[in-house]
């Protein structure tokens, strides 16, 4: 009977442990969605961005990525992502996808621009800069060696 006793508060404590850590896991990763206008931006190459991916400005988090899509008539990724509601953006800002090193993950850049007019819910970034590859960068630099020649 006593052996029973301490069998069922150890499980009791292992399943408190275990959602403890579903919960901190859940939080570390930032499930919950954020808040904020959602903007859109369209990109030849997005080299592995992802559903919950970073939206940054200078390296500080102002949203999420929210949905990645194939344009079926330009065949163009199409990147939906969150920006918070107390950041406004202007208008000519270009959005970049990023590595965060060389074994990172990659993260959606915001480069604001100068415009006087600012973005709203549901705009479009039209100017973009495609995800640029290690292996892309290495075979530019060894055709640009190769050539010289």
């Amino acid at each position: 009977m006593k052996r029973g006793a301490v069998e069922t508060i150890l499980g009791a404590l292992v399943l408190a442990v275990a959602i403890g850590f579903v919960i901190f896991g859940a939080r570390v990763i930032d499930v919950q969605a954020d808040g904020g206008y959602q903007l859109q931006a369209r990109f030849l190459k997005v080299g592995g961005l992802e559903r919950g991916s970073d939206v940054r400005i200078s390296g500080v988090k102002i949203g999420s990525v929210v949905e990645r899509t194939l344009d079926a008539e330009t065949f163009e990724a199409v990147v939906t992502f969150t920006v918070r509601e107390d950041v406004s953006l202007p208008a000519d800002t270009e959005a970049g996808i990023t590595a965060e090193g060389l074994l990172g993950g990659k993260y959606l850049r915001l480069f604001p621009g100068q415009s006087e007019q600012t973005l709203s819910a549901g705009s479009d970034i039209a100017r973009t800069r495609d995800f640029q590859a290690l292996e892309d960068t290495v075979s530019e630099i060894i055709f640009l060696a190769t050539d010289a020649n």
